[in-house]
């Protein structure tokens, strides 16, 4: 076990943003389309995170010409290559599924102000 756990560390990124569940994020990614590679940002509200370590995964969930679009990308990722929080939400749940029921202003998240 320690000889997978030390693979694992490896693999790990040296610095993650933090951000939690409903938080708005913007994730830039590398798109690689034939020989060209560019950056695409996906900028929406954090659905859930799960696992942990090198497995981390997150789903950020927007909405695109009246259609709801969700992403999940593995945290450590290279293709990942960052994350911006734009703004804290402030909820009181570890995931938040809800959402996929509700369309404009009832989709929104509480700011959290500090």
């Amino acid at each position: 076990m320690d000889i997978i756990k030390s693979i694992e560390n490896a693999q790990l990124k040296p610095e993650v943003t933090e951000f939690r569940v409903g938080d708005t994020v913007r994730v830039s990614s590398k798109v690689i389309e034939g020989n060209r590679e560019r950056i695409q940002v996906f900028e929406g509200t954090v659905i859930k995170r799960q696992n942990g370590g090198a497995k981390e995964t997150f789903t950020v969930r927007k909405f695109s010409n009246g259609t709801g679009v969700e992403k999940t990308w593995p945290l450590h990722s290279p293709i990942v290559t960052k994350i911006e929080v734009v703004r804290r939400g402030k909820v009181r749940r570890a995931k938040l599924f809800y959402l996929r029921d509700r369309v404009g202003k009832r989709a929104k998240v509480k700011e959290l102000v500090r």
